[in-house]
């Protein structure tokens, strides 16, 4: 395989504008793959829940997509800087869409739960490998971000959608069809990656590349043990098998780090770590993923559950959040370039994110929608200002040789704060859900109807409530006053649950500060070599 450096044009792009262009195009349909996935799913989870009756297993449709993501982000971004990204965007994009299918073929939560776990490992794969090919195509940091608003267009055209396709398409046609819409997006993708997007590399070799397995076994040991441990600490507390997974993931961690730091082909280069700046940004994403996929996940239940809102109406909800994510990548783009402290943007993204958690923490059903909207779009412009600037800071300052593991691990840190996030929001809902419920159960005397009224799903199933209703009015209780102080315990418990992810908004606002200043104009990192 001939090897040659890229020529670059024009503006410190590695192709002319037309061939930029059409590779981008690939680029951008592949994350609208990701975006529409994110979205429709969101809106449509309270609904496949109700349906295949598993609430337990609700935040391991987020986490298992999320874990097996988290692992293989860091695997194929390493992979990418070594033998190319075009590659493993292809087959990450066949692995995606056909766990796709699988999941909208699931008939029970575990099925799904595994579906979505492969689906995790392809978008994973896609995260690694996708976002670093901008930087491949564009080394200049301020032409880069200036490309980045197509991408950020078509994240905002998936996002603009995703919300309210997920509501009509559950509503209309089941929720099957929110998984089956990622078919036909799948099939152009791999179309104009195959056909567009150049194949670059970023160091030569003389010998064929070690891979290092040990580095990648210890990677999934490490973080799957503090997964698990995550999801079974507060339903079972220190048990001997939470221990022994916080252990596992303690000690895995400890020797992947010795191990890399020894190891020739290191898969993760430890001394990335030792960098201030990188070190700062990774902390940022990891926090940063906490606040937003709690955000993103549990709004659309409360809004559904809680406010007693249709999928379609929850779907609308959540438009201005994700579609605001884009305007503010857009609006950040036309300002950081030109203002003397780009790191100033940080502090405002992480800003608007808190306020935006506030105010959904103190909304009400009688709360105006304009208002409700006002808080979601609030939270799109925060991450829109954050999201973007955490990558080119973090590529500017890894260089090109771990550009691509740079990347990924900022993408792969992000998942790991969602992680923690959806589980510990997730298990903190479901616990003091219940508890409210037993509560007014336990006030009309009517505490043997909580399996009935324990599930979240009720408040969401209107076929079940309707029987539920029946059958509490046969047997002399008011049951619209119970189901409402269900839905008022809902509430409280989502309200509490996202008034943490503010708290962890707040301190990211604090943590910004350990960035050091980062300087964009004329920030170029060397070119990529092409394969042929």
């Amino acid at each position: 395989m001939a090897v040659h450096t890229a020529a670059h044009h024009s503006a410190g792009q590695v192709l002319p504008f037309r061939e930029s262009l059409m590779a981008m195009l690939g680029i951008c349909f592949v994350t609208m793959l990701v975006a529409l996935d994110q979205t429709v799913v969101g809106t449509a989870l309270p609904t496949i829940v109700a349906e295949l009756r598993g609430f337990d297993l609700y935040a391991w449709v987020a986490t298992s997509y999320l874990l097996t993501s988290v692992i293989t982000v860091p695997i194929f971004g390493r992979l990418g800087d070594y033998y190319g990204r075009k590659p493993f965007v292809i087959a990450s994009i066949v692995v995606f869409t056909v766990a796709s299918a699988l999941c909208g073929l699931a008939n029970n939560m575990l099925f799904l739960v595994l579906a979505r776990g492969l689906q995790g490992i392809g978008g994973g794969m896609l995260v690694g490998t996708a976002f670093a090919c901008i930087a491949d195509l564009f080394p200049d940091s301020v032409v880069r971000l200036r490309w980045q608003i197509m991408m950020s267009s078509a994240f905002g055209i998936a996002n603009a959608v995703g919300p309210s396709l997920g509501g009509i398409l559950t509503q209309y046609y089941g929720w099957r069809s929110v998984f089956y819409v990622n078919l036909p997006v799948g099939l152009l993708s791999v179309f104009f990656v195959w056909r567009f997007l150049p194949h670059l590399r970023h160091v030569k070799h003389e010998d064929k590349m070690r891979l290092d397995w040990q580095g990648a076994g210890l990677i999934a040991i490490a973080l799957g043990s503090l997964q698990l441990f995550v999801e079974m600490l507060p339903k079972h507390g220190l048990s001997a098998g939470s221990c022994t997974l916080l252990a596992a993931s303690v000690a895995s961690g400890f020797a992947l780090w010795k191990w890399e730091r020894s190891c020739n082909y290191a898969i993760l280069p430890v001394d990335m770590f030792r960098n201030k700046s990188l070190s700062a940004l990774f902390t940022l994403s990891i926090l940063g993923g906490f606040t937003m996929f709690s955000l993103m996940f549990y709004a659309p239940l409360l809004f559904q559950g809680g406010f007693g809102m249709s999928p379609k109406d929850a779907g609308l909800m959540i438009t201005p959040l994700v579609v605001f994510v884009t305007i503010g990548s857009i609006v950040n783009g036309r300002i950081v370039t030109r203002v003397k402290n780009p790191n100033a943007m940080l502090f405002v993204g992480f800003a608007l994110l808190a306020l935006a958690c506030l105010g959904v923490v103190i909304a009400t059903r009688s709360m105006p929608r304009p208002l409700l909207m006002t808080f979601m779009v609030l939270g799109g412009l925060g991450l829109g200002f954050v999201m973007p600037n955490l990558t080119v800071f973090a590529q500017l300052t890894a260089g090109r040789a771990h550009l691509g593991i740079a990347t990924a691990l900022l993408q792969s840190l992000r998942m790991i704060g969602g992680m923690i996030g959806t589980a510990l929001t997730g298990t903190l809902v479901s616990h003091l859900y219940a508890s409210g419920v037993r509560l007014s159960l336990d006030r009309d005397r009517a505490s043997h109807w909580f399996s009935d009224l324990s599930d979240p799903q009720i408040l969401i199933n209107h076929e079940a409530q309707t029987t539920l209703l029946s059958q509490l009015a046969t047997a002399g209780h008011n049951g619209a006053m119970l189901l409402e102080s269900a839905r008022e315990s809902l509430v409280a418990a989502i309200h509490i649950g996202l008034a943490v992810a503010a708290v962890v908004a707040v301190l990211a606002f604090w943590q910004a500060r350990r960035v050091p200043p980062v300087r964009l104009k004329g920030a170029k990192v060397e070119p990529a070599v092409m394969a042929e």
